[in-house]
């Protein structure tokens, strides 16, 4: 997923306060839960500019449980998150309470394509602690783990999974399992035949840590991932056995391998599948025992219109 990094109506002054305030502050602040996970999870990104407010009326978003405000780097916040951090935090917890009241829980979401943390030498261990304490200091539920280091994970030398490892478990250190959330996004072939390490390394070594996986069936090809077959069953193009039942075959738990889908074409190059059509797919996989729930990139194209036709009558919004 990629970060727009669009001009912000927040000053840079206002954000570079923030920032420092997240690099400056130990790691002392109370661990209150924030929220429990939600399962089925039905996340939605928000990247683009919204409103003043940051984030839309949780009208809005009805039907999805999740929203990722992205991205969180390794430097500093962006976009939604930078929008985030820079609200005064009376109007943090305003905003937090009404979605809170809605059923959605916000979380963060680190990294996305214009970060490469592992090719640039960015330390696991301090960066997480520094992903967790802005958790803490913004009255976040948790973070997501967008890591799109495509370079280190072509290398196929150990290095990105080592490096995710460890930044995972001191994430979980800071953000304890139960109290807080703690998801990844990978791509969707990080999970194929063609990558015999990659995301089955990363869950052998800490997928217990970690509450669902917002898989990326998208941005890979004109081809892949584009009908309930390829989606669920049988993916093959050049990267096999990367479907849903494929990958749950290799021995990543069903439960945690949620469906993400582009909100439209414009949010990304390949992949895209309405709303409805994906609705059918959703079906079909409950059919056969999946029940993970759906990821969209991003509002406001994917809203509760989206979700709604997503979750068809296998999720019904009540």
């Amino acid at each position: 997923m990629f970060s727009f990094t669009l001009p912000r109506f927040v000053s840079a002054c206002s954000v570079l306060a923030s920032l420092s305030g997240v690099l400056s502050a130990p790691l002392t602040s109370s661990l209150v839960a924030r929220s429990a996970p939600p399962s089925p999870a039905f996340v939605v990104y928000s990247d683009a500019f919204v409103s003043a407010n940051v984030l839309p009326d949780p009208s809005q978003v009805k039907g999805f449980n999740v929203m990722a405000l992205a991205f969180l780097l390794s430097s500093k916040p962006f976009d939604q998150a930078a929008a985030w951090a820079a609200l005064p935090a009376d109007q943090r917890a305003t905003i937090k309470s009404q979605y809170s009241s809605a059923g959605i829980s916000i979380i963060v979401s680190a990294f996305g394509s214009t970060e490469e943390p592992t090719t640039q030498g960015v330390d696991p261990t301090s960066t997480a602690n520094t992903m967790a304490q802005f958790v803490l200091n913004n009255g976040l539920d948790g973070i997501d783990v967008d890591y799109e280091d495509l370079d280190a994970m072509n290398a196929k030398n150990g290095a990105a999974e080592a490096w995710l490892t460890t930044f995972t478990q001191t994430l979980r250190t800071q953000l304890p399992k139960g109290q807080f959330i703690l998801t990844h996004a990978p791509l969707a072939p990080w999970f194929s035949t063609a990558y015999p390490q990659a995301y089955h390394t990363v869950d052998k070594n800490v997928g217990s840590l970690i509450d669902w996986y917002n898989i990326q069936f998208y941005d890979q090809g004109a081809t892949e991932y584009t009908d309930c077959n390829g989606l669920l069953t049988t993916s093959g193009g050049q990267f096999p056995s990367s479907s849903v039942f494929e990958i749950a075959n290799q021995g990543i738990p069903l439960s945690r391998l949620v469906i993400g889908k582009l909100g439209s074409t414009a949010d990304g190059s390949s992949g895209f599948m309405d709303p409805q059509t994906l609705g059918t797919c959703v079906a079909q996989a409950k059919s056969q025992g999946w029940s993970a729930g759906v990821m969209a990139f991003q509002f406001p194209h994917a809203d509760t219109n989206w979700i709604t036709a997503a979750r068809g009558s296998t999720f019904p919004i009540a």
